[in-house]
């Protein structure tokens, strides 16, 4: 397992043992309290416990040794177990949320005890932002590494299981918010319209964030390309290659969080001999690997510029 997958297990886990932790308190709450807004987030916290034990497994499966079946390594894996993930998201936190929201407003509800319901909030607030600061402190890492902002990394990254637990953990703060709001209105006003109002608006939230890990890990299941900035700074290295005219065509593929697969049509020079060729195809993929993030095969093919 990379340095990388073995930060992403530790905030992976890290969160799903606060979010297993606050669910419990949230149910008890809702339970006690009534509150349709506090039942939702407990409805939150449980599936975000399932989606962090289905990114454990993305992360394992992910970070397994290339073999003779499997030459490119295991990378879409982890992919598919975090595309399941999203699912658990979608139904488990946005439908029950959504759907518990409508019917206590349609149908009004029975609160007693906002005390319970506040404390646990609060409490929930500090525990999520241990595991968000973790999550952050990674981001930044890595964001340096890759010389990019820490929002331009979480867009773009191919550690969905990083992503998910940012974006879930960001999600889960602003829940936390929404429902203490919601708690408040109802309280003021002795209407469980507000109450019900929150538990919507944090099933809207939760839906928006699985909508968004769906189509990142779809789109790297499939096979998408580097980002625009690394496939330039491919293509500078390959025209540093004093043997190198032109770069005819460049492609890559991501095949899992840490590693990028690039091939490319390269016009050498005329005066390149065979064996100069051969040097600098290795040359070449030996600085491909010091000087860009990531990068695990390289398959160059010597092809005559159409110019």
């Amino acid at each position: 397992m990379s340095d990388s997958s073995g930060e992403s297990l530790i905030t992976v886990v890290v969160a799903g043992l606060a979010n297993l932790a606050i669910a419990v308190a949230k149910l008890v709450a809702g339970l006690v309290g009534g509150s349709a807004a506090m039942l939702s987030e407990a409805a939150h916290s449980f599936a975000d416990t399932v989606t962090e034990v289905l990114l454990v497994v993305a992360v394992r499966s992910g970070s397994k040794p290339a073999d003779r079946r499997h030459p490119f390594g295991y990378g879409p894996a982890g992919y598919f177990w975090a595309l399941l993930a999203a699912g658990a998201t979608l139904v488990g936190g946005a439908g029950f949320s959504i759907t518990h929201g409508l019917h206590t407003i349609s149908h009004g509800e029975d609160l007693s005890d906002f005390t319970l319901s506040y404390i646990v909030l609060a409490v929930s607030f500090a525990i999520e932002s241990v595991s968000f600061l973790r999550g952050l402190s990674q981001v930044r890492g890595e964001a340096r590494r890759w010389h990019v902002s820490s929002y331009r990394l979480v867009r773009a990254t191919p550690d969905t299981a990083l992503k998910a637990v940012m974006l879930e953990d960001t999600a889960a703060l602003i829940g936390l918010v929404l429902a203490a709001l919601g708690l408040l209105g109802t309280q003021l006003t002795g209407s469980a319209l507000w109450d019900g109002l929150a538990s919507v608006a944090i099933g809207v939230l939760l839906l928006a964030v699985a909508l968004s890990l769906i189509v990142a890990n779809a789109s790297l299941l499939i096979g998408r390309a580097a980002p625009r900035t690394v496939e330039s700074l491919i293509r500078t290295v390959l025209m540093e290659q004093p043997e190198v005219e032109d770069v005819v065509e460049l492609l890559t593929m991501i095949l899992g969080p840490d590693e990028v697969l690039v091939a490319a049509k390269v016009d050498f020079t005329d005066e390149a001999s065979a064996a100069g060729v051969e040097r600098a195809c290795e040359e070449v993929d030996q600085r491909l690997r010091a000087r860009v993030p990531g990068v695990a095969h390289v398959f160059l093919d010597p092809t005559p510029s159409r110019r």
